[in-house]
């Protein structure tokens, strides 16, 4: 289960990378209205992407890092969808290319799936890190 995990997290981290990429095209900061133009945009994920790679890392050993960091992902990920599905609802032009849409779909459910292996994994083989 836990190398099922690894690899879960492995491709969906990509598909939110891939996501980010093209939130630059977007101008994801204009969107969500954030201050700094594009410099802002790169240098908050700067932080963003150190995170993803260093829960990649702590699957692997497996740690309760890991676990909480990949949990972390998977509400990145439903947080994606769900904000840019209510900007599109909205009648945003933003992220409404078939490859955009597949994008946030393939994130929605690789988080969901992700998210249900995670809990399962945190039951089976570390019960009292959820009491803790």
């Amino acid at each position: 289960m836990l190398q099922a995990l690894f690899w879960i997290y492995s491709i969906n981290a990509i598909f939110l990378i891939l996501h980010e990429i093209e939130s630059a095209y977007w101008k994801e900061w204009e969107l969500f209205k954030m201050q700094g133009g594009i410099t802002g945009f790169v240098i908050l994920h700067i932080p963003i992407l150190a995170l993803i790679f260093m829960g990649l890392i702590t699957l692997y050993d497996p740690s309760r890092t890991g676990m909480v960091v990949s949990i972390l992902l998977c509400a990145g990920g439903i947080f994606a969808f769900s904000i840019h599905t209510y900007f599109i609802k909205k009648g945003n032009e933003e992220f409404t290319l078939p490859l955009s849409k597949i994008l946030l779909y393939m994130i929605l459910m690789l988080s969901v799936a992700q998210l249900v292996i995670t809990i399962l994994a945190i039951i089976m083989f570390d019960p009292l890190y959820i009491i803790s």
